[in-house]
């Protein structure tokens, strides 16, 4: 641990709104990435598990050039909330002002949604790849692997509960697509934990 991971975490712990929820959701899926690729080299290159070579190879090409991705969605989460405060700023003296506003603050709240959802999206892609990956890992590390894909699901969940929020104030074809595309997102993400949950007790004789 170093300053500068202490540092985001006061951040967070501050009275300013941003980072909030949705920032924390994506920093909860670059845990996820981080501890799914150690696992991932842990199993690369050990004849005792080659196996699920391939699967790590392919899970550390695809997801260690996506560690940035999740920054980026922490950044674009607390920036789109930025947003949204700032259109709720705008002046609204007359009608003019007041429908400029309105149309602001309708645009600014899909990309509020927006944001979180993309997190959402990615922390369901990891967690697919980890169930595939979760019968083949080195089976040492495979309770570092099931903690990635809580993590994944926390940042699913988190994630979604930024997603409503926002959508809970607009109506609209475009919000019925949002919410249409979330209930996927979640539902699915619910079942791959599932999986991945009974994949590892049957591996650990936990059952």
């Amino acid at each position: 641990m170093n300053e500068g991971y202490e540092e985001v975490l006061r951040a967070i712990a501050s009275s300013d709104p941003t980072p909030g929820g949705g920032s924390v959701a994506a920093l909860s899926l670059a845990h996820a990435q981080s501890l799914a690729i150690m696992v991932a080299r842990l199993t690369v290159g050990k004849e005792k598990w080659a196996s699920g070579h391939k699967s790590a190879e392919s899970l550390i090409s695809k997801w260690v050039p996506k560690m940035d991705v999740a920054i980026e969605l922490a950044e674009n989460d607390a920036n789109a909330f930025d947003l949204v405060m700032e259109a709720y700023r705008l002046p609204k003296s007359d009608e003019k002002e007041k429908e400029f506003r309105k149309r602001s603050i309708r645009e600014a709240t899909i990309g509020a949604a927006q944001a979180p959802l993309d997190t959402a999206t990615e922390a369901f892609d990891l967690l697919s790849d980890i169930g595939a990956f979760s019968h083949l890992c080195n089976s040492n590390a495979l309770t570092d692997l099931a903690s990635a894909a809580e993590l994944s699901i926390s940042a699913v969940n988190i994630a979604s509960m930024n997603v409503r929020i926002n959508l809970d104030f607009i109506e609209g074809r475009d919000v019925d697509e949002l919410s249409t595309r979330l209930n996927s997102v979640v539902e699915e993400s619910a079942s791959t934990l599932e999986g991945i949950r009974s994949i590892v007790s049957e591996r650990l004789g936990w059952k």
